[in-house]
């Protein structure tokens, strides 16, 4: 899994850079928000974003891990794909977003372009518990815990399995336990899903 891609930018527009590195050129979709920020700049560290499927491969980039996240919370919205999340990211910063959603400012986000009445709701309904409080102690997940879910998740995905059901599914199985190792996550979560 690519995390970054540091490079000379040789191409640029509102919508993708292209970033070469050791001979080889990325295309890389990215918002509004990170043109804006790499627009002036010649070499630059782009976050990326990974999105494989059987007839895909793209690379999403981001300036910073504020919008990366962000995008992150989007896409596991049922309804919100990569291409919706970065539209929302290029009307937005990730802050208003984060605004709109804790305030539930439904007509904020009905603005943009793409996002319906029921969209919007949805967002709100999903990520109010995510973003605009710091996790507490018990939310946050140890390094390793997170190296098994990382783990379990790329295992049950590549099974062809939604990724944001399967999100939501080892947080709950890692809530209530966190010994498990891999397989158990797996073999628990296939049996729910």
């Amino acid at each position: 899994m690519i995390n970054y891609i540091k490079g000379i930018i040789t191409e640029i527009s509102p919508a993708h850079v292209i970033v070469e590195t050791a001979g080889i050129g990325y295309f890389v979709s990215i918002s509004l928000n990170t043109f804006t920020k790499f627009e002036k700049k010649s070499e630059i560290t782009v976050l990326i974003h990974e999105v494989i499927r059987e007839d895909t491969h793209q690379l999403f980039g981001f300036a910073d891990e504020a919008e990366r996240t962000m995008f992150r919370y989007l896409i596991s919205v049922s309804g919100i794909g990569a291409n919706t999340a970065r539209m929302m990211l290029s009307s937005m910063t990730p802050a208003d977003i984060e605004k709109a959603i804790v305030e539930s400012d439904v007509n904020i986000l009905k603005s943009i372009k793409g996002i319906g009445l029921k969209t919007a709701q949805r967002i709100i309904v999903d990520l109010k518990d995510k973003v605009g409080k710091p996790a507490s102690v018990a939310e946050i997940f140890t390094t390793e815990d997170n190296t098994r879910r990382e783990e379990a998740l790329s295992a049950l995905v590549m099974l062809g399995f939604n990724r944001s059901a399967v999100i939501k599914v080892l947080d709950r199985l890692i809530r209530e336990d966190r010994n498990q190792s891999v397989e158990e996550l797996v073999k628990k979560a296939l049996k729910i899903l």
